[in-house]
């Protein structure tokens, strides 16, 4: 029954949205916020410590985990109960709750109170045919009318399938009875089909593996739009305590399963070895049990897997690739990053060519495509790719004068250029930060696209005008602060009022997929791709490039951004908000007789001028470091991943190396200038304090989602006494910045030919601005505020914000609104005491800079503001004098559409 319509996608959400499409990754599941497989977080469940549980939710997502399985059963606690408080806490914390969440357990009471709680689009795990088909159908209309995805167990009235067989009959009559009968969206159904252990020694189970992944097969050919799940390290359950031949299996398992059709499951990324590295012996015998290749498979396997219980790779230098071929020289050179050797071989390949640029189009390239393959195909990650395009970029450079001059006695040869494509790429009007669209542009070049790079603050004039004389085929907008989506946004409408065809690509921190749709991608007719990372960009380029595909691509891409934006209007609509009086009334109260007030020892504005970075070094959280190039994991653990552990290491090294030149040569520099100051909330939301030039107002946003009783919305003038209170409170804000030099030291990297060393100052800069941030904050809190004077915090638990008080910053969650940056700057003179400057858009400059307020009272918290309404805006431009569409225009990323 195979079928030729159109394939349909599981998609699935937390706060951000995640398509599972045929070109999508193996999802992985993260198990350990399971009661059942972790013995750890069932104690923090029992003991009722359910931050501590929520770390662990933290950890698996900063780990990598792309959806997280959350299951509560257990004897001893009240699974109902311990699920909807777990999830409602996990609905609070963004940095969780963006990821989707999988309702885990065999209990229907406990699924359907995760189900009432949970927000975006889930996966229920799981119902099954064990108890007939009536409670099945009933189960599946309910999962239905909540709008979550389903895993259907392989498994009905007789028991659990355990052959190939057992597992498509039962598939088959679950599909059947979904689709045909509850009309459920077959691209929701996930079949897990049972992962049994193989090498038992039980002759039953030598098919455990084969049979399926046949099964896989078999439901991704015949049951249309499904997808197939399972947990992978049950596999391996007879080989505990040997991990090498564990992971071994798992990644044998998943190389055969995934390429059969299986796209999400439960895999631990500590027990999985890379395919291509597993030692070819050991890989012969796992492959021969997992695909039971023979019949004494299981016991050549134990008998071999004695013999690599605790051995471990040992790595020495080899050069012996120097004898090799002249391209098998340069190819090698280029993925492996080295340029030691790159002109003497290019030199070598010129005086072969018969003109310069054959180099180029030949040696080089078959090298990068190459670097492009493994790229793609996971075997290389970002931190290589941009070392492979510093060893292009000198190569060129070197036969770049010999090209000219072969141009000017052929002038003929000078057009055309055997590029891919020319793409421009620009960071919008009013925004400094260009780490990403770095990224994207070296990832691009190294796949032949020429790329035109307007840098930062570009106005969008001129993007257009340098489109147009360019004649470029994709434009590639990237910006990191709230007032860049509006930018985007105006861009879009110029180009359809231009008439351009070229499509439009979007990234950037804070661009989603759900602006994309709803803000930008209904001004232009034409393509429009949110870009959420730089390992997507090629594929996209080239999909959109392709002239025999890109109008089905693009057609598809308009059609799914359609039903996203109609899906996203749809559940704003559904939401309930409160009128601004009506929020004020549901404030957080805190009882300002019995609350604890700390009078600062140091009152007044402060400088820190010339200061020692090395001082930053202990506060430098590394793991956003890691994540800027696409490798995720927490630091330090990524460091021993068994997927970019080595790559994250090597990573590590080189940054390490650049910071302590940093340290040692002063290359940047770095300013502070903080206060504290008397304060006191006054008409509601608002913080006036004063200083020794005056009075001052920080004008705050107000929750106005309608929420559970008993559930405040939240402002941060609540952690402030009222003045009506008669209590003197006190509030402060600061800026530091570490950014001086960077711009400078960038572009010595840049002219150099090394993009590599280029994004990594500027990653540098700004982990060492957040480290300063930190830094400060400590001292503040210990010294010249003094409330926690006797605070001991490791680097980690400083991570954690485990300390007293709060360190917003405009722009952010609990306060949005970039305009109150011009108060900070106003209260502290900041760019006349340490010359840190706000660009049009309100960017800070330079962009290793932070800024932001602090607040002493215990009970002071994060928070996110989320949508308000209109009326909110109105009484926000009021308050600070504005007008209404200038108030708007700032505020209309969390306006409800």
């Amino acid at each position: 029954m195979k079928t030729e319509q159109r394939r349909k996608y599981l998609k699935l959400s937390g706060l951000e949205p995640m398509i599972v499409s045929a070109e999508t990754n193996f999802i992985n599941v993260g198990e350990r916020t399971n009661v059942a497989g972790s013995r750890k977080f069932l104690r923090l469940v029992k003991e009722e410590k359910f931050d501590e549980a929520l770390d662990i939710a933290r950890h698996q997502v900063e780990g990598g985990a792309q959806v997280i399985d959350i299951n509560m059963d257990d004897g001893l606690i009240d699974g109902k109960e311990a699920m909807v408080r777990f999830l409602n806490l996990i609905m609070a914390e963004p940095d969780i709750a963006r990821v989707p969440i999988m309702i885990d357990s065999s209990k229907w009471d406990i699924i359907e109170a995760g189900l009432q709680v949970v927000q975006g689009k889930c996966v229920v795990n799981s119902i099954s045919l064990k108890e007939g088909e009536e409670e099945f159908i009933s189960h599946a209309k309910k999962i239905k009318r909540y709008g979550a995805a389903v895993i259907i167990m392989a498994f009905d009235e007789v028991g659990q399938a355990d052959n190939y067989q057992r597992r498509i009959e039962i598939s088959k009559r679950s599909y059947d009875i979904l689709v045909n009968q509850v009309n459920f969206p077959p691209e929701d159904i996930i079949f897990d089909l049972n992962i049994f252990p193989v090498a038992t020694g039980m002759e039953e189970h030598r098919k455990n593996a084969i049979d399926f992944i046949e099964a896989t097969k078999w439901v991704r050919e015949n049951l249309p739009h499904c997808s197939v799940s399972g947990g992978v390290s049950n596999v391996s359950f007879s080989f505990r305590g040997n991990n090498p031949v564990r992971e071994a299996m798992h990644s044998v398992f998943l190389y055969h399963a995934i390429q059969a059709g299986m796209n999400m499951g439960i895999v631990n990324p500590a027990m999985l070895e890379v395919y291509d590295d597993i030692p070819k012996d050991l890989l012969e015998h796992v492959e021969d049990v997992i695909l039971d290749r023979r019949d004494d498979a299981t016991e050549r396997l134990l008998d071999f897997a004695e013999t690599v219980v605790g051995t471990s790779k040992e790595k020495t230098i080899d050069l012996s690739w120097r004898e090799e071929s002249l391209q098998n020289r340069i190819t090698r050179a280029l993925v492996k990053g080295i340029d030691q050797y790159i002109v003497d071989d290019v030199e070598e390949a010129r005086q072969a060519a018969e003109k310069p640029i054959e180099v180029i189009e030949g040696n080089l390239m078959a090298g990068m495509n190459v670097v492009g393959d493994l790229f793609g195909s996971g075997k290389m990650f970002l931190p290589q790719v941009v070392k492979s395009a510093r060893v292009m970029k000198k190569a060129v450079a070197y036969l770049l004068p010999y090209i000219e001059e072969e141009k000017r006695k052929n002038p003929e040869l000078a057009e055309g250029n055997g590029s891919a494509g020319k793409v421009l790429m620009a960071t919008v009007k009013g925004d400094v930060h260009d780490i990403g669209k770095n990224i994207v542009s070296v990832v691009l070049g190294c796949n032949n696209y020429e790329i035109v790079d307007l840098g930062v603050m570009v106005p969008p004039e001129k993007i257009i005008q340098t489109a147009i004389d360019e004649q470029v085929d994709v434009i590639g907008l990237s910006g990191l602060i709230t007032p860049s989506l509006d930018e985007m946004v105006f861009l879009a409408k110029e180009m359809e009022r231009r008439n351009f065809k070229v499509p439009l690509l979007i990234g950037g921190a804070t661009t989603s997929k759900a602006h994309t749709a709803v803000k930008i991608d209904p001004q232009y007719k034409n393509a429009v791709v949110h870009v959420n990372d730089a390992s997507r960009a090629v594929t996209v380029v080239g999909d959109l490039l392709n002239k025999r595909s890109n109008q089905k691509y693009v057609g598809d891409l308009k059609e799914d951004y359609e039903k996203f934006r109609e899906g996203f209007l749809k559940r704003t609509k559904q939401k309930e908000y409160l009128t601004i009086e009506e929020a004020r009334k549901n404030k957080y109260i805190i009882d300002w007789n019995s609350s604890e007030i700390s009078k600062p020892n140091k009152l007044g504005p402060q400088v820190i001028e010339d200061f020692d970075l090395k001082k930053l070094e202990p506060y430098i959280d590394w793991t956003p470091f890691f994540r800027s190039w696409d490798l995720h994991g927490k630091y330090p653990a990524i460091l021993k991943d068994n997927v970019v552990g080595e790559q994250a290491t090597s990573l590590f090294k080189d940054a390490q190396e650049l910071l302590q030149k940093v340290f040692k040569e002063k290359l940047l520099g770095a300013k502070a200038i903080y206060g504290l100051f008397e304060a006191n909330t006054v008409n509601d939301d608002d913080i006036q304090l004063t200083s020794g030039s005056g009075d001052f107002k920080f004008r705050t946003l107000r929750q106005q989602l309608k929420k559970h009783a008993g559930k405040p919305n939240f402002a941060l003038a609540d952690f402030i006494a009222p003045k009506e209170s008669g209590k003197q409170d006190y509030v402060g804000c600061f800026c530091v910045t570490t950014g001086f030099g960077t711009k400078e030291l960038a572009e010595a990297f840049e002219a150099d030919h090394d993009d590599y060393n280029s994004i990594m100052i500027k990653a540098l800069a700004d982990r060492l601005a957040e480290a300063f941030a930190e830094y400060l904050h400590h001292k503040i809190r210990k010294e010249d505020w003094g409330y926690a004077s006797d605070e001991q915090f490791t680097n980690e638990e400083l991570i954690k914000e485990s300390y007293k008080g709060i360190r917003p910053a405009p722009g952010y969650p609990a306060c949005p609104d970039h305009l109150e940056k011009l108060t900070i700057w106003e209260v502290l003179q900041v760019k006349n005491k340490i010359g840190v400057e706000l660009t049009e858009g309100l960017a800070m400059w330079p962009a290793a800079s932070v800024s932001g307020y602090y607040f002493a009272n215990p009970e002071a918290r994060y928070f996110g503001l989320g949508k308000i309404k209109e009326d909110q805006v109105k009484d926000f431009a009021t308050r600070k004098n504005i007008d209404f569409e200038y108030a708007k225009k700032w505020l209309n990323p969390n306006l409800i559409d």
